[in-house]
């Protein structure tokens, strides 16, 4: 299947930052959807089943990434998903998703920080899609 058949799911509630993946995505040839926040995230996930998805860690909440992981990955179990946030640098706090207790709650396959250069998001979509 080529780029253009897949479908990569956007959620983040910076506007700005928001346009800025979807269009780097879209230069990687992939269909992109795109979310304002959780609660659309969510809506989209109950109608349609993207690729991949790259979900903000801080959106309504400051879990919002976990949250919408987690109800992503009991929906459909076998779609990547990417958690990209500012929160390390924030917050001094990061995530180890090699870490076995931290793979066990955080529901996602990769997290980036935010500030990801094209051909390192790139890389690791189509590591995620095994393209």
């Amino acid at each position: 299947m080529s780029n253009e058949n897949k479908l990569i799911l956007i959620a983040d509630d910076d506007a700005d930052y928001l346009y800025q993946i979807e269009m780097m995505v879209k230069s990687f040839g992939f269909r992109v959807k795109t979310a304002e926040g959780q609660a659309e995230a969510e809506k989209i996930l109950e109608t349609t089943k993207p690729d991949l998805a790259i979900f903000d860690l801080m959106m309504e909440q400051e879990d919002s990434g976990f949250i919408l992981s987690y109800k992503a990955r009991r929906k459909y179990p076998d779609m990547p998903i990417i958690i990209a946030s500012a929160a390390t640098a924030e917050t001094g706090y990061s995530f180890d998703l090699y870490d076995e207790s931290n793979k066990n709650w955080i529901k996602a396959d990769l997290y980036l920080e935010k500030g990801i250069r094209p051909d390192q998001l790139h890389r690791e979509i189509n590591k995620l899609l095994k393209i």
